[in-house]
């Protein structure tokens, strides 16, 4: 049975890298302040999370799940990602929003039940899209106003109600950038729990206007070549991908 150890936006991990086991789950839990410890049968998942970590033994180490992400094979993401969006929704989903109840864990699937009116809540996921825009042989890279780092990425945005994903890569370019675009072109996707997101990952060719940036969202937007970008998103993200594989 895989065994997730997440604090915040971390992942515990053995230094050694070999997999963390059930007294690995009784040690940390014994030592650090629980958020909440729940399996999940349909995948054959324990997951312990943290309010907080530390450790009196070096045969622990914590990184940040972004990093997991770029180092690890298909299937230990998933986990990984699947025990912290599980998280996210458990802690975000308590009482029925058709009634009021005190929601139970729904007696077969990954979900909540109300055992009063019986309507079911399944995790959530909230799909965005994010598009890497290019012009000749320039690419579009934005500063974002609400990141915490200082560097350069693609334009993404939550889809709406309503919206095709394709209408909606057209919508933020539009709000952010102030641009219209031409050949937009499904690339892949990528889970993104930090809560919820599914990201959906396009190009696109720029086709008319200037930039005109929606400064609430956006710091600065610049053309760079793509051989000479600024500092951008780090390997193993779909950003990264978009960036700095050649889609041509």
């Amino acid at each position: 049975m895989p065994a997730i150890i997440i604090s915040e936006k971390d992942i515990i991990l053995r230094s050694d890298n070999s997999e963390i086991t059930t007294s690995d789950l009784e040690q940390i839990k014994n030592e650090n302040p629980v958020a909440e410890y729940f399996e999940e049968p349909q995948f054959n998942l324990k997951v312990l999370s943290l309010l907080s970590f530390e450790s009196s033994s070096d045969k622990y180490k914590r990184i940040p799940l972004r990093e997991f992400y770029s180092t690890h094979d298909e299937d230990e993401n998933f986990f990984a990602f699947r025990a912290k969006a599980l998280f996210e929704w458990r802690k975000n989903t308590k009482f029925c929003s058709a009634c009021g109840t005190k929601l139970k864990p729904h007696p077969v699937q990954t979900a909540f039940v109300c055992p009063d009116c019986g309507k079911i809540f399944f995790p959530k996921i909230e799909p965005c899209i994010i598009v890497l825009i290019s012009k000749d042989e320039k690419i579009l890279l934005a500063r974002h106003v609400n990141r915490n780092q200082d560097i350069y990425a693609c334009i993404a945005g939550f889809m709406e109600a309503g919206e095709s994903a394709e209408e909606a890569v057209r919508r933020e370019i539009r709000e952010e950038v102030g641009i219209t675009v031409k050949n937009i072109v499904y690339r892949g996707s990528q889970s993104w729990p930090f809560p919820d997101q599914l990201m959906l990952g396009f190009t696109a060719d720029y086709e008319s206007g200037d930039l005109k940036l929606q400064k609430e969202e956006i710091a600065d937007a610049q053309w760079f070549d793509r051989n000479n970008c600024p500092a951008s998103p780090k390997p193993g993200s779909i950003a990264y991908n978009l960036i700095h594989r050649n889609w041509k």
